[in-house]
């Protein structure tokens, strides 16, 4: 495996921040905050200012934190994506055309969902919820699946476990 770079300090700071504000701690810190400020709206008369320090706290925050949620989200989402990338790209059976599809446009994407609607009727006519099918040869292992693909050891294997008894 690469060694592990060092991170810059927005990275470190993000990371740590994100930790932090996802804490009981932090969450235990914000409920205390609206308490002091509950508490002491009587002690201010309720004023334009005491209304407007809570306002523009929690102003603040909010568009801080907008932020640092995105930052967040963008590193796990691709981390995720790459960890499904190397599970595509490992597979046997799997379409590498998959890879990386979270780059494609919109219409693409609409595209490649029809063909999977249009798979999945295919696979709700097979009676063996374990077979799959990659995008390159979905019609061909069907068809085959219906002719010769039910004298397969592993296929009888999967009915014979799947009609045993507390299965």
């Amino acid at each position: 495996m690469a060694k592990k770079k060092q991170k810059n300090l927005f990275e470190r700071f993000s990371n740590w921040a994100t930790m932090a504000t996802g804490s009981s701690a932090a969450f235990i810190i914000a409920i205390s905050t609206i308490v002091v400020w509950l508490v002491t709206g009587p002690i201010f008369n309720y004023s334009d200012t005491w209304q407007l320090i809570i306002n523009t706290g929690t102003t603040i925050i909010t568009f801080l934190m907008v932020f640092l949620i995105q930052k967040s989200q963008n590193k796990d989402s691709k981390a995720i994506h790459l960890k499904l990338n190397e599970l595509l790209a490992s597979h046997q059976g799997a379409s590498n055309r998959m890879v990386d599809i979270e780059d494609l446009s919109e219409i693409d994407l609409d595209q490649l969902h029809k063909f999977y609607v249009k798979l999945s009727d295919l696979a709700e006519k097979e009676d063996d919820l374990t077979c799959t099918h990659s995008i390159d040869a979905a019609e061909e292992n069907h068809s085959s699946k219906q002719t010769g693909y039910k004298t397969k050891p592993h296929y009888a294997r999967a009915l014979k476990n799947r009609s045993a008894p507390g299965k």
